[in-house]
């Protein structure tokens, strides 16, 4: 092939144009190592890579969703090595419109399938009704209107990418291993930083408004144990238990997809799935153990309902539960012969707060007690029927009441339910259930149509984890809906489904084409 003397002055100045603009930038930042000033070139690093960021995304939005999926997991652990400095906050904002402006621009070249959600119309409803409470009369400002619409509204889009992303079988097993690698270090590290304690992975200095998120201690009532409830690479405890739980339930339904699919993948599954067990029990969260507890005995009764019994193949969903017993299992004793202390100190406090003969046991105040209270307290509101307006009662709202001098009109209850009362009213409250709940009918429609299919598993533990995150997860408290991490994730994960039966379908056509016509 011959090149061109033009082309070939093109590429040497475009060398000497990258040589140069290197130099410069080498100079920039021996300037700021010299005085010190690490800040400004940790901002300009960062201002740097979001460019090139933006480049790669906006030549192929697919890579973007793997790289959204990195920020959202790490944001915390730079925000809080830089002081909880708010503009980190933002990052994945900038980074999910870069990814929205991509994937548009996809659609428009019509290199993208799109889809009609079958809950589409009660969610919007849902949506419209929260757009008109930004306009509330009782709310003190529109920036908490803006915070509200951000939180329950801004990932939702996700949905469609995740159904778009799975073009073929090996973009879902691609997916989610790459997600399980990332669940699977998160929970590494925080086995370790609950046995080194809070100095690990935490800064010398922490921000004011994480110091007390991040330096959590339980202690049992009755033996006065003391245990740390770690963070890992998050600035709060609940975060990260709250990520375990999916964590855990993404492992157990990979795993058992792949034994009854694929070979290949199995060992990172079950790899995962132990680490998030030994996880989600020394993150000395009650919650998570006793989500990840019942999952789990819903999961084995579901798998094995749901198991290809027509194809003789059920031996394998039996062996799946099998083995997770034995990995879960096995993961909890290593801990305990290793880290006897540490892991004792754990379980003292789930027997004493959580056994229903204990003198000190809170399992029936917490789960049904509690919650029920302060749903009620909701209603001591004088507007309750109307609410004070999307956003007044939601996740980061004392941020946002200090950035503008502004502070909301209520204080808030700590019931998701309740919490929907106080922001959007008695309607709000109905309008929630009505469109998760058509979101929860479509999605098990989508499970049933799989039942007895190596995809069921998977298809089952989304459903599962979208029932918990609507209906009991959020009834007990709104924070962990809202949360960046697990709202992305929904969305991506009910995208997901209602296009595996695509995948299975295909899959299917394909066998019988390959397979020798009957003589």
């Amino acid at each position: 092939m011959r090149i061109s003397p033009v082309s070939m002055r093109s590429a040497g100045w475009q060398g000497i144009g990258f040589f140069l603009l290197a130099l410069v930038a080498a100079y920039e930042v021996g300037r700021y190592i010299v005085k010190g000033d690490f800040l400004t070139l940790f901002i300009a690093t960062g201002g740097a890579v979001v460019c090139v960021v933006a480049v790669v995304v906006l030549n192929n939005w697919r890579h973007g969703v793997y790289i959204f999926v990195v920020w959202l997991v790490l944001e915390d652990l730079i925000r809080k090595y830089l002081g909880n400095n708010i503009a980190v906050y933002f990052g994945k904002d900038v980074l999910l419109v870069i990814l929205y402006v991509a994937f548009l621009a996809a659609m428009r070249r019509r290199e993208i399938k799109f889809f009609r959600p079958p809950f589409v119309v009660p969610l919007m409803l849902f949506v419209l009704f929260g757009v008109i409470q930004v306009f509330n009369p009782a709310s003190t400002s529109l920036i908490f209107g803006a915070l509200g619409l951000k939180l329950y509204f801004s990932y939702i889009p996700l949905m469609f990418a995740g159904y778009a992303f799975l073009e073929s079988e090996a973009d879902l097993r691609k997916f989610f291993s790459f997600s399980l690698v990332v669940a699977g270090g998160v929970a590494f590290l925080g086995v370790l930083q609950s046995i080194l304690g809070h100095t690990f992975l935490n800064p010398a200095q922490l921000g004011e408004d994480i110091r007390e998120l991040s330096t959590l201690y339980r202690e049992s009532p009755l033996t006065h144990t003391l245990s740390y409830r770690p963070t890992s690479v998050f600035v709060s405890t609940g975060r990260f238990s709250s990520y375990m739980i999916l964590a855990w339930l993404l492992a157990f339904g990979v795993g058992g997809y792949l034994l009854l699919r694929y070979r290949r993948g199995r060992m990172v599954a079950f790899l995962v799935l132990a680490l998030t067990s030994v996880a989600g029990v020394m993150s000395s969260s009650r919650g998570a153990v006793l989500w990840t507890g019942g999952s789990a005995l819903v999961g084995a009764g579901a798998f094995l309902w749901g198991a290809p019994w027509r194809q003789r193949e059920a031996v394998r969903v039996l062996r799946a539960l099998q083995r997770t017993l034995i990995v879960g299992g096995l993961a909890l004793s290593i801990a305990i012969w290793v880290f006897p202390e540490e892991v004792g100190a754990r379980l003292a406090f789930y027997n004493e707060t959580l056994h229903p003969d204990s003198p000190a046991t809170e399992l029936f105040y917490r789960t049904r007690d509690y919650p029920l209270h302060n749903f009620l307290l909701a209603f001591e509101y004088p507007r309750w029927p109307y609410g004070y307006g999307i956003g007044t009662a939601s996740l980061g709202v004392q941020y946002v009441a200090r950035f503008i001098h502004q502070w909301s009109p209520v204080a808030g209850v700590e019931s998701g339910y309740g919490s929907l009362v106080v922001e959007l009213g008695i309607a709000g409250l109905i309008l929630w259930i009505l469109w998760t709940s058509a979101l929860v009918l479509s999605a098990w429609k989508v499970v049933r149509k799989l039942k007895g299919s190596p995809w069921f598993p998977l298809a089952f533990v989304i459903f599962w984890y979208a029932l918990l995150l609507l209906f009991p997860i959020t009834y007990m408290g709104l924070p962990p809906y809202q949360d960046f991490v697990l709202n992305a994730y929904l969305w991506l994960l009910v995208g997901m489904l209602f296009r595996i039966p695509e995948l299975a379908a295909a899959r299917l056509q394909a066998a019988t084409q390959a397979s020798p016509a009957a003589p």
